[in-house]
């Protein structure tokens, strides 16, 4: 199965030349440091930068220089600092080509609940709710399983909603899916190294579907 890094890493392929992208806090900040070499990309964060770096080397932070999740990051040649509203701005316009968030459930029909869990306090929704209503391209990274063992793929969020058939990928520790949002399900396309097909569809409790020889992923 993969760690935090290899789900960022599988993500990071997803990524093509010229892509203004968004990283959601959490696992997918650390996309940011596996884009292929050669590739022109644009990384955007709500809270109002744009040309986002990989993070910095410990003892080269800069307090001032940090994303929507309060992390340090570095800045590339070019990049700009702006109020969040020009950020939304940008979101809302969808001018940010693919997002990557993290995600507490996700449904068999891409739904995504990733914000809130009832009885514990939160600061607010923060950008994710405009990011799925606006975003043309949305993947989610996130644990499969919780760390009582239960699914995360379900028919149905338990949880509050952030959005509704609004996600097409996941990329877990055990596989990447494409969700039939019409229908309902989660396609099995690629399988972590050294993961069976039947412990992925255990791991699923939603609606699950394979056709044909699933391969595993190439990291």
């Amino acid at each position: 199965m993969l760690d935090k890094n290899g789900i960022a890493k599988r993500i990071a392929q997803e990524i093509r030349d010229g892509y203004y992208v968004n990283l959601g806090i959490g696992i997918p900040t650390l996309v940011a440091n596996y884009i292929p070499d050669g590739l022109s990309v644009v990384l955007q964060s709500e809270n109002g930068l744009l040309g986002m770096g990989p993070f910095p080397y410990e003892g080269e932070e800069d307090p001032d220089l940090i994303n929507a999740g309060k992390q340090t990051i570095t800045m590339l040649p070019g990049s700009a600092i702006f109020d969040s509203a020009m950020s939304f701005g940008m979101i809302r316009a969808q001018k940010v080509d693919l997002t990557i968030l993290g995600a507490m459930e996700v449904s068999e029909h891409g739904d995504i609940a990733n914000w809130k869990i009832p009885g514990k306090l939160v600061k607010g929704m923060g950008g994710a709710m405009d990011l799925v209503a606006a975003a043309k391209n949305i993947i989610v990274a996130m644990q499969q399983v919780s760390r009582s063992g239960e699914s995360k793929l379900l028919p149905r969020c338990t949880l509050p909603l952030t959005g509704a058939r609004c996600i097409r990928k996941v990329v877990t520790e055990m596989a990447v899916f494409e969700i039939d949002v019409e229908n309902g399900g989660f396609r099995l396309i690629e399988r972590a190294p050294g993961v069976s097909v039947d412990a992925i569809r255990n791991a699923t409790a939603g609606k699950f579907i394979v056709s044909g020889e699933v391969p595993e992923m190439r990291l």
